[in-house]
């Protein structure tokens, strides 16, 4: 799959935009605010002058990642596309109206993805006409950097199209796995305890916010704090996420969100 559509030029929309086209697939990055592309076009910009200053690329090699990536504010430029993948806001009604929007523009045979981490993939597909053709194609932070795609597929969607599109992210150099269509799916399941006891060890006064991230990276061996990550995610995604998996799981406590990171 080579023509692939991309809903969203926030920081995941930009980031698998950057990976599909260091890919060589002709990408059509779409966001209905026109300044908000051209802040992404800027901010690749200064991404591919680091690597060349690291020397993992040349002026060349930047060029044609430059000009893989069309920015558009016209959802009809994506009409195309091979693959579309959305990677807008957690809302779930939105989503569905761009969705539905978007099946009258592409071909039958389009896959449609969303970079969702908390909606249900099922319950997403079931707004649209051709479900069979849709799934979940969760991407992590940092794209261009971050190795793991899970792919989920929902109830209706086509076990080959899913084979396809987990290919397709293999030759885009990523690690995949096959996740259930859960709340959280893997990651961001097995994710919750380490922001929730974080959150919980803080508000308990047991200890503070650069004390909890330095044992958990000193002493626990983590990459990073739970704050630090946090903070990388956006607290605002990440409460949201939070929200989402424990209303999903039927307000189960050990998934319940914290006011500390309402705030």
């Amino acid at each position: 799959m080579k023509h692939i559509g991309i809903i969203g030029c926030g920081t995941m929309g930009s980031g698998i935009a950057q990976v599909a086209a260091t890919a060589d697939c002709n990408v059509h990055l779409y966001d209905i605010s026109a300044e908000a592309l051209e802040v992404s076009k800027t901010k690749l910009i200064k991404i591919l002058d680091r690597l060349i200053v690291k020397e993992r690329i040349n002026m060349a090699r930047k060029e044609s990642i430059l000009a893989n990536i069309t920015y558009t504010s016209k959802l009809d430029d994506l009409s195309n596309s091979d693959l579309v993948i959305e990677a807008i806001i957690e809302n779930e009604k939105i989503k569905n109206d761009v969705f539905s929007k978007l099946e009258d523009l592409v071909s039958d045979s389009c896959i449609i993805a969303s970079n969702t981490s908390s909606l249900s993939i099922t319950s997403l597909a079931a707004g649209l006409k051709h479900s069979h053709r849709f799934m979940g194609l969760h991407f992590f932070n940092p794209a261009p950097l971050m190795k793991l795609v899970e792919i989920i597929p929902a109830l209706q969607s086509d076990t080959k199209l899913v084979t396809l599109a987990r290919t397709t992210m293999e030759d885009w150099g990523k690690t995949t796995v096959l996740a259930k269509d859960t709340p959280g799916f893997i990651v961001n399941k097995v994710a919750r305890p380490f922001y929730s006891e974080a959150l919980r060890m803080y508000e308990e006064g047991i200890a503070d916010i650069p004390t909890i991230d330095w044992a958990m990276r000193e002493l626990a061996g983590f990459r990073m704090g739970p704050f630090q990550l946090m903070d990388l995610i956006g607290n605002d995604i990440n409460y949201t996420v939070t929200e989402t998996v424990w209303k999903s799981f039927y307000y189960d406590p050990r998934y319940k969100p914290a006011f500390t990171q309402k705030r």
